[in-house]
């Protein structure tokens, strides 16, 4: 008798608030019975720092810069199924806000006009992604199979989408679940 595989799970969070993730610990004791059908690759939770093969990935946040173009398009490539978590994944959320601006204003606004700015200047390093014009939803750069909105989804929503996932159907969330906060 052979033990049944797990399914991998990655997980990201781009340019958010991290609170998509800390809604998915909100799972508490059941996040225990999931461990034991699921095995975690990339994430926050692991430190794996690159996604290998996965059945699922979730993705948390919008897309602001060239390193979560990368991070997600290598989601997409090592993902069999790609789930876009929480508003900003969806639509931008809060750090789209920033949208309604220059990029360069904004920038100059901050590092050189902003209070208590002690020494103006724009970081350049080399190590810092390059800021893209505008951030972006998550479905605007890679093909996204679901959505789970929230802001963040709770706890229970992540086991709604996910037990059918685990069991080879597809996930069905109530209308009562389905809400832009």
């Amino acid at each position: 008798m052979t033990a049944k595989s797990k399914i991998r799970i990655a997980t990201t969070s781009l340019a958010g608030c991290f609170g998509c993730h800390m809604s998915f610990l909100d799972m508490d004791e059941r996040l225990v019975a999931l461990l034991e059908q699921v095995e975690l690759n990339r994430s926050p939770f692991t430190d794996i720092k690159q996604c290998g093969p996965c059945d699922i990935g979730l993705i948390e946040g919008g897309v602001c810069n060239a390193e979560n173009v990368h991070v997600l398009r290598d989601f997409r490539a090592h993902c069999t199924i790609l789930i876009a978590v929480g508003a900003c994944a969806i639509n931008g959320g809060v750090p789209a806000m920033r949208n309604y601006f220059d990029l360069q204003d904004c920038l100059q606004e901050v590092y050189l006009n902003g209070t208590g700015v002690t020494n103006p200047q724009i970081p350049s390093d080399i190590e810092l992604p390059l800021l893209l014009d505008k951030v972006y939803p998550v479905s605007e750069v890679v093909p996204i199979d679901y959505f789970l909105p929230g802001c963040p989804p709770s706890a229970d929503e992540f086991l709604q989408i996910l037990e059918p996932l685990l069991t080879g159907h597809k996930p069905e969330l109530p209308k009562s679940h389905v809400h832009y906060d």
